[in-house]
């Protein structure tokens, strides 16, 4: 059995995507990050980091507890042979648009987040810097999508890993009329059942 501790947001969602698309089966503790239930010792004792998403698998003798969304991913995408190519030109493609997920379409929207969601009006340059930034990485996006159904050609996880913080393209000021090839990729995500199933997660009442 796979535990999956997380919460709502976009790195704790690319698991939950991941592992819908896998079809399996898996336990959610939620991880309620506004109430600081990462901060617990309990949680500390799977990430010292105190972050989430964290995926315990009990199939594995010890167990495995990992941390960080990107290396979940390709430690599910490894061990079931999906969404992860084995032939190195394709796979070298996919850990590099993971990677500029993992390094800049993430950290820098996170920080736009930050400034132009939650405290705006009080920072106009640093709003100026990540507005402009985060238009920029959405321009590479849409450029490496253009002619092309999905980021690295296949479906795979440096799409599932994208979706969700392009998902609060409207937190990031963002039109998706302005980057067309990037709405169209987000269209054709949105209409896959395991990516709406793995939005939903943590299941909140």
């Amino acid at each position: 059995m796979l535990d999956l501790y997380t919460w709502g947001t976009p790195n704790g969602r690319k698991v939950s995507i991941m592992l819908e698309e896998l079809a399996l089966e898996y336990n959610v503790i939620s991880i309620n990050i506004g109430q600081d239930e990462q901060m617990t010792p309990e949680f500390l004792a799977l990430n010292h980091n105190h972050k989430i998403p964290v995926l315990v698998d009990k199939n594995q003798d010890p167990e495995i507890v990992l941390a960080e969304s990107g290396a979940i991913l390709i430690y599910l995408a490894e061990k079931h042979g999906k969404f992860l190519p084995t032939d190195v030109h394709k796979r070298a493609e996919v850990m590099q648009w993971l990677m500029f997920q993992m390094g800049g379409f993430g950290p820098i929207l996170g920080q736009g987040h930050h400034f132009l969601k939650y405290n705006p009006g009080h920072g106009e340059y640093a709003e100026n810097r990540f507005r402009n930034e985060i238009r920029r990485l959405y321009g590479v996006l849409n450029q490496q999508l253009e002619g092309q159904h999905y980021v690295a050609g296949d479906y795979s996880i440096a799409d599932m890993a994208m979706y969700p913080w392009a998902a609060r393209y409207e937190w990031h000021q963002i039109d998706l009329g302005d980057f067309p090839a990037v709405k169209a990729w987000f269209d054709r995500l949105s209409d896959r059942s395991a990516v709406s199933r793995g939005m939903e997660v943590p299941f909140l009442n």
